[in-house]
């Protein structure tokens, strides 16, 4: 007959526990794990319910976690986030509460396991990753095993427009602000995107000259002009160079003086508008931003002293393109007709006999064109044979 006195077997919880009025309790209560309020302790889920979980840590009574305590991830349900037999590590809130219940928290176990390994990679300036959980006022919440707050002005290079479209979504940041005492984590997604683009950003600098025309994509429209993504760079587009006219509103338009030179030709009539009487002649507006000058020698096929004599600011003429140019960005108009045109007209006042006068009233200029003049204005209704 064998002896099997001194042969060994497995040990099981009966070993260390029994059952009495109800409750299991230590063998020897020298087999209890020794810890404190403060701790970070593992055991396994041995229940899961909606708003709690219990976890065996091998003490006397079971640890109990509360659902707001399970994951930093608010309203999660803990069957979503533990399942039964997993091995978690909790931190020691309570060892005892007024319940004599042992109060665990795995948020914040993972908290202080999270902490040191973000504050390396935020000394040795390396990235952090974690997935979207939540939106909030100004920014992003991430999961990098604490929370982790990305303001919505470092997600992206650009602007970003709707934050909601990142939820759930895993990004790539790094740590540009830590303060232990308010457990606050400040990340940056677009320190991470600048640092990746920062070689093709170089090579787009260097291959770039003043005058060059180049092609890129609108990716901001701002008060003082337009932002434009050049395959990885931003150029601002300011608001005074975006048309050669005054602009209230973000559209480009084609140079007018190009458009002026590709349509009129030296000898047609423009119409336009005096906008500016000035001593050696009149400014006039022939297109939107475009001006051309007639000067004091072309307003009347006679001697004028000043501009005010054939033309007012505000006038509409019909007058003769006598000279573009395109490089200068001149156009030169006239009042004064055709040569043809002035051989078939009537005699000039200073070449018929003396006494011979113009009709009292006539308010016609000589050029023919119709416009009032100043001197004819201020005598048009003096009775000079009265006088």
């Amino acid at each position: 007959m064998t002896d099997t006195t001194n042969v060994s077997r497995e040990l099981t919880m009966k070993d260390f526990f029994r059952e009495e009025n109800g409750e299991i309790v230590p063998v020897d209560e020298s087999v209890l794990i020794d810890f404190k309020d403060g701790d970070i302790v593992e055991g396994e889920v041995v229940r899961i319910d909606k708003d709690e979980v219990l976890v065996d840590i091998g003490y006397k009574s079971e640890g109990l976690i509360p659902s707001n305590e399970l994951t930093i991830r608010k309203g999660a349900d803990p069957h979503e986030v533990v399942e039964l037999g997993q091995r978690i590590e909790a931190l020691v809130l309570q060892k005892e509460d007024a319940d004599g219940r042992l109060i665990l928290s795995a948020k914040r176990a993972a908290f202080e396991r999270a902490w040191n390994r973000i504050e390396e990679a935020y000394n040795d300036q390396r990235t952090v990753e974690g997935p979207v959980i939540e939106v909030v006022k100004g920014g992003l919440i991430l999961d990098i095993g604490l929370r982790g707050f990305l303001p919505a002005s470092l997600v992206d290079i650009r602007r970003v427009r709707n934050l909601e479209a990142f939820l759930g979504e895993k990004l790539e940041c790094k740590v540009i602000e830590l303060n232990r005492s308010r457990n606050n984590v400040v990340l940056s997604r677009r320190a991470v995107l600048e640092e990746e683009r920062k070689e093709e950003r170089e090579r787009i600098l260097t291959s770039l000259e003043e005058g060059m025309i180049v092609k890129g994509t609108v990716s901001n429209l701002v008060d003082f002009g337009a932002f434009v993504d050049l395959d990885g760079i931003d150029g601002l587009i300011h608001i005074s160079e975006l048309s050669w006219n005054h602009v209230d509103h973000k559209q480009t338009r084609k140079d007018p003086w190009q458009e002026i030179v590709e349509r009129v030709n030296v000898g047609e009539q423009i119409h336009g508008r005096v906008t500016k009487l000035v001593s050696f002649g009149a400014f006039v507006e022939v297109a939107e931003g475009v001006e051309g000058l007639i000067h004091i020698s072309e307003l009347a096929d006679h001697h004028v002293e000043t501009p005010d004599e054939i033309v007012r600011s505000g006038d509409e003429v019909d007058a003769r393109i006598i000279d573009v140019d395109a490089r200068r960005r001149r156009l030169s108009l006239s009042l004064r007709p055709k040569r043809e045109d002035r051989e078939d007209r009537p005699p000039r006042r200073e070449d018929r006999p003396r006494g011979e006068d113009r009709p009292r009233g006539d308010r016609v200029s000589e050029s023919g064109g119709g416009l009032r003049t100043g001197a004819f204005d201020a005598l048009a209704d003096l009775d000079l044979e009265e006088r």
